[in-house]
């Protein structure tokens, strides 16, 4: 930070937070608070007179709670600027002034109370989301004793602890007597690879086991006679030196033992520690004392993520963190152009990886700059002034923020915005929105010159770009063979897919139209299939009020890397096919030509996190379960995704 705030080129707003950001690439605007510090950082020598005087004694955030702070403090050591700052809800110095003993100690007259918090609007061409993580708070995990028993502290208290800038200045001691110990157990994986959401996350959080092993080897480097336990389900030592230095631990006396405790107890005299485990390798159950208990607690994405994600319209992992662009071909890059992701924002990583990343996130934010023009795909859409009844609904499933849209005005598309996924042609009702390259009229025509001929042998498939049809690609190199009575429609996103297409589809014969996407979670345009799933919804109750069968109409996730996926598909969709008779088409054919197309019975807002009832399009099973738009559905029976939304049950 240092350096940082040296740079010349380097403007540093430290204790600011991002309140709001819009544009596009090239053209970013952020709104930024800058909060009052009530001391001026040009003038405060950090001389600590100020703070020798407070009489506000607080816990010390950088200390995880284990030292103390003043109401009037620097943040770190190493913070820049290397200035003190005021607390506000700790001072007792504001409204009114109470105390102000820190104004007298200042021979510099750096504090002032009368300070306001500053708004500052920044225009910049990119932007770098860096997070960062939280460590994963432990207390909900009763049986082992965090927060119960002093002794028992979390991985990242005991690195406070044992360094040389800690309340202990180096010295190690635990915390309920402060005398050194002499046993000391790790427990590894706390808050990590559990499927259970009450007990932690699913996920590895990757720097756990080389910080206990790094810890281990630092007690026994410095003393020499400690013992030392770690209990652990697998050691993930994978980077470069690291197995080594797991060697190295383990051949200074360091004791691995394969299980996890059950349940921690305190000796109410000597306040040690007792365990019981089950050691997996010896097949035993084992009972262990020890003076203090590490937790190695996993990593959560950072509080901060969630607001500056829906800003800048990131996608997000089930994991919770922001997902890149392509894991392996744009590893810092984000659906939104412009806009790069680094560090453990994106997933838990140590020191070296979060370098590397930065590094690749700040060439290619460079790389962007330094370009006169930027370059968009030809696919983007365009809004016809004349159609537009100016009712806003392509601004609000647009996922990008493309479309600039205002009351009583025409809706109007940044091109550099657009990424062109087509969510917002499908919404339109009134045909006023346009796809380059992937027209209304095109898909017409397709649909078309796909059923003039033997219809009742063909299934009508919408399949997205980036996932669905690089499946099927996948699944024909691969020489997987399936029923070849699919003739694919390829459009940039399912979301593109308006139900227009569908009700046009089963008018010139279609026996079976299925809709294909990503994955819920892995969707390219970010949520786009989440508009994909609520209008499937609608034309199954639409086909239902229309008195015809609404499994005809199928929706399946599949990923470019899923060429078996795709071969059940479509096997599971010729079944289907085969199922339809040639008097029910024409009876689709002659309901649809005299009656209007029923309007789509959509979940309502309200209906969120209600019981309801579903139904699967593929094998007919039905349930119970709880609705939410977020939630991707699957069938219990067949795993199938053509899951229709019934009814909330009342």
């Amino acid at each position: 930070m240092m350096d940082v705030g040296r740079h010349p080129n380097i403007e540093l707003l430290t204790y600011a937070e991002v309140e709001d950001v819009s544009g596009y690439v090239g053209n970013f605007k952020v709104k930024v608070r800058k909060k009052a510090r009530y001391v001026n950082e040009n003038e405060c020598t950090a001389c600590g007179d100020c703070a020798a005087v407070c009489p506000i004694v607080v816990p010390d955030e950088f200390q995880m709670g284990l030292g103390t702070r003043k109401a009037v403090y620097i943040p770190f050591p190493q913070a820049v600027p290397s200035a003190y700052i005021v607390n506000a809800n700790e001072c007792l110095g504001q409204n009114p002034i109470a105390c102000g003993k820190c104004i007298e100690a200042c021979e510099k007259r750096c504090i002032d109370f009368d300070d306001r918090d500053r708004l500052l609007n920044i225009e910049v061409g990119a932007i770098i989301v860096a997070t960062g993580m939280e460590v994963y708070d432990p207390a909900v995990l009763d049986e082992y004793g965090y927060t119960r028993y002093p002794n028992v502290v979390t991985s990242l208290e005991f690195e406070r602890l044992i360094s040389t800038g800690g309340p202990l200045e180096g010295h190690l001691g635990r915390p309920s007597d402060l005398q050194r110990p002499r046993r000391v157990g790790f427990i590894q994986c706390v808050g990590s690879r559990t499927q259970d959401p009450a007990r932690g996350n699913p996920y590895c959080s990757n720097i756990c086991c080389m910080n206990t092993i790094k810890a281990a080897q630092y007690l026994k480097d410095n003393y020499p006679d400690t013992e030392i336990t770690v209990f652990y389900m697998d050691l993930r030592a994978f980077g470069k030196g690291f197995e080594e230095l797991l060697m190295r631990s383990k051949s200074n006396g360091v004791r691995y033992i394969r299980g996890l405790p059950g349940e921690v107890w305190e000796d109410p005299v000597t306040r040690n520690l007792r365990v019981t485990v089950e050691n997996t390798t010896a097949n035993r159950l084992e009972n262990h004392e020890f003076e203090m208990l590490v937790l190695a607690v996993g990593m959560r994405p950072a509080t901060d993520t969630e607001p500056i994600r829906q800003m800048v319209s990131l996608s997000k992992a089930p994991s919770g963190f922001l997902k890149e662009a392509h894991a392996k071909l744009r590893p810092v890059d984000t659906p939104t152009k412009g806009v790069f992701i680094a560090g453990a924002a994106e997933s838990p990583k140590d020191v070296r990886e979060s370098v590397t990343q930065a590094s690749a996130a700040a060439s290619r934010a460079a790389i962007l700059l330094n370009k006169s023009r930027f370059a968009v795909e030809a696919i983007t859409a365009v809004v016809d002034k004349d159609l537009c009844k100016m009712c806003g609904r392509c601004a609000e499933v647009c996922p990008f923020g493309a479309i600039q849209w205002e009351k009583k005005q025409v809706a109007r598309v940044v091109s550099a915005a657009c990424a062109g996924c087509g969510t917002c042609a499908a919404e339109c009702r009134f045909g006023a929105i346009e796809m380059r390259h992937f027209s209304d009229q095109a898909v017409y025509a397709q649909i078309d010159a796909i059923l003039d001929e033997d219809p009742m042998h063909k299934i009508v498939t919408f399949a997205c770009n980036w996932c669905s049809y690089a499946g099927a690609d996948t699944a024909g190199v691969s020489r997987m063979a399936y029923p070849p009575n699919a003739r694919i429609i390829r459009t940039m996103c399912s979301g593109r897919v308006n139900p227009e297409f569908v009700w046009y589809a089963f008018k010139k014969g279609a026996p079976v139209v299925l809709v294909s996407g990503c994955h819920y979670v892995d969707c390219h345009y970010i949520d786009a299939n989440r508009s994909t799933t609520r209008r499937m919804d609608g034309l199954w109750d639409g086909l239902e009020k229309a008195g015809l069968r609404p499994d005809r109409l199928l929706l399946e996730w599949c990923s470019a890397a899923e060429g078996a996926r795709w071969q059940t598909i479509m096997k599971e969709a010729e079944k289907k096919r085969q199922s339809v008779t040639v008097e029910e088409v024409e009876q689709t054919r002659a309901v649809l030509a005299t009656l209007q197309v029923p309007s789509p019975r959509n979940p309502r807002e309200s209906d969120e996190n209600q019981e309801a009832e579903f139904a699967c399009m593929r094998c007919g099973n039905r349930w119970t379960g709880y609705y939410s738009v977020n939630l991707e559905r699957t069938c219990p029976q067949c795993r199938s995704n053509s899951v229709r939304w019934l009814r909330v049950k009342k």
